[in-house]
């Protein structure tokens, strides 16, 4: 008995198989322009979160307060997390502990951005694309779309 008489009766008895014949037994198939089934199954929980954030908009900012209607800034991450599905811890700098620490070139829209100094996380928004972040920024100040105002800043993504 040869290898050959092993080979499945899918595959051409010369050993050449083609990528669709491939895909087609292995259950997935990639067609160009195609979402994967994560995405079109609707937006994703990054993006859930972006329109919750952006839907408190003009909400004051309260410290301490996570929410529905008065936030600090990691209560508004957190918040817009939990509509979203997915848990964050309390402060901006547990938050950063618990993302998974991206680069810049990965950034993507519903992605955490971190301001840091002097080696501490001291607040946090969600990205919005173009180089702004929805955030509650201060005492006094409301939820709003920004756009970042440092280069000291790191970015993470929530697992």
């Amino acid at each position: 008995m040869t290898a050959q008489n092993h080979i499945p009766s899918k595959f051409s008895r010369t050993g050449t198989v083609s990528a669709l014949t491939v895909a087609a037994l292995a259950g997935t198939l990639l067609v160009p322009g195609a979402a994967p089934e994560a995405q079109a199954a609707g937006p994703s929980y990054a993006t859930k979160a972006l329109n919750v954030a952006a839907s408190k908009k003009g909400s004051p900012y309260k410290y301490g307060a996570a929410g529905p209607t008065r936030f600090d800034c990691s209560g508004l991450t957190l918040y817009a997390y939990k509509q979203a599905g997915k848990t964050l811890p309390r402060t901006a700098q547990q938050q950063y502990n618990k993302t998974r620490h991206i680069s810049a070139s990965s950034l993507q829209k519903g992605d955490l951005v971190f301001f840091h100094s002097g080696g501490r996380v001291y607040h946090v928004g969600i990205y919005a694309g173009s180089n702004r972040v929805w955030h509650s920024p201060k005492a006094g100040s409301v939820v709003k779309l920004e756009r970042i105002w440092t280069k000291k800043v790191l970015y993470g993504r929530v697992r």
